[in-house]
């Protein structure tokens, strides 16, 4: 077993650390009083919602609890950072596959599961819930509850754990997780071709239809780029065998970054650093909308005074800056193509942030997702007001 930061911690202590934090559950359930259930509040920017409930915060269960390289699977308490769960990992020259957002130093291995972001690699290696093996879970009954396992034979029937992936920890609150890692891949190279939103969905297309080491891509419009035609750039990130890298720069061309160069960009992407999202603090205002499309779908026609969006996941993940007045355009534009679009970052804190944030779901599906709530939170107190259905 390798040892990683936190696995020294006695086991008493984290013990008693987790029996508060479910009385603090059981309190709150008897008197029907709200949880905002947190880690380093990192994402609490997400949808503009407005947060309720006293804080249950999750940073002192920490540590990992268990690693074991050759098996591939590391089991971490909730509150562990996220930098000190990848410092571990790396030094057995492993990684999260899926690269999971920070967006800031404070993100714990709780708010990642919990918010089910993935970062540029996640149309070629899969999402956050993919990895997920299995959690210990502590319900709205203040009940201590185990899901899954260390291995995959035990994701068996109805998979819970990844149930709690993306649910915003309004389902409960996340102790343990376990997860998959991966082993590093041994060559990488990010190439880099100018041409517009149109081109470069063409490329995207095409080369995902052939036997590349695709990993990752990223077209940013320039910042002089008027409408869906203007000019951009397109990165592209291979990821494999030496050899498979090597022959995929050779068949696709355009310029080869540097790796350090190339990893401070894909970083900044992921951390949505990129001068397209800072763009926004000149424009006040603004939102960032998040487009989850087919891969294959064409250049969408943006509402008049919109600017290009920023496109990931090889076409599949669009950023759309626009202001509030575009909701339903913008909503229009991703259904008409057969996907979706959620407001990911709010301009502003108006009473217009309350409503259009995400596409808006049937009555049986509000069935399902409120019956599914009251089977693990009866008394309604994590995280209210969250989720989309809860609005």
């Amino acid at each position: 077993m390798a040892h990683a930061p936190g696995m020294g911690l006695p086991c008493p202590a984290m013990d008693t650390v987790l029996s508060q934090m479910i009385e603090r559950v059981r309190d709150a359930a008897a008197h029907r009083a709200p949880l905002r259930i947190r880690g380093g509040a990192s994402k609490d920017f997400h949808g503009g919602a407005p947060l309720h409930g006293e804080v249950l915060d999750t940073r002192a269960y920490t540590g990992i609890l268990s690693y074991e390289p050759s098996e591939l699977v590391v089991t971490v308490r909730a509150g562990t950072p996220l930098h000190a769960l990848e410092a571990a990992l790396a030094q057995q020259h492993q990684c999260l596959p899926f690269e999971p957002p920070h967006f800031g130093p404070g993100a714990t291995v709780g708010g990642m599961v919990a918010a089910g972001l993935s970062g540029p690699a996640r149309a070629s290696v899969g999402a956050v819930r993919d990895y997920v093996l299995g959690v210990v879970l502590v319900n709205g009954r203040a009940e201590r509850l185990t899901f899954g396992g260390q291995v995959i034979k035990n994701v068996a029937g109805y998979d819970v754990s990844r149930l709690m992936v993306g649910a915003w920890g309004t389902l409960g609150l996340i102790a343990e997780v376990s997860l998959k890692v991966l082993p590093v891949a041994p060559a990488e190279a990010t190439l880099r071709f100018g041409c517009d939103q149109a081109q470069a969905l063409r490329h995207l297309h095409t080369w995902g239809a052939q036997p590349l080491p695709l990993n990752a891509s990223c077209w940013v419009p320039d910042a002089a780029g008027a409408g869906a035609a203007g000019a951009g750039t397109l990165y592209v990130r291979l990821r494999g065998a030496v050899a498979a890298v090597e022959a995929a720069c050779r068949t696709l061309g355009g310029e080869r970054l540097d790796n350090a160069a190339a990893a401070a960009h894909w970083a900044a992407c992921r951390e949505q650093q990129l001068p397209w999202f800072a763009a926004r603090a000149q424009q006040p205002g603004l939102d960032v909308w998040r487009l989850s499309l087919p891969a294959t779908a064409p250049v969408l026609a943006l509402p008049a005074g919109v600017a290009p969006p920023l496109i990931e996941w090889h076409g599949a993940l669009r950023w759309v800056q626009a202001g509030r007045e575009h909701a339903a355009a913008l909503h229009a534009a991703a259904t008409q193509v057969g996907g979706s679009a959620s407001l990911f970052i709010a301009g502003s804190a108006g009473p217009a942030s309350a409503g259009g944030h995400f596409d808006p779901i049937s009555a049986a599906q509000r069935r399902i997702h409120e019956r599914l709530a009251h089977s693990f939170d009866p008394a309604g107190i994590f995280n209210p007001g969250r989720m989309a259905w809860q609005r």
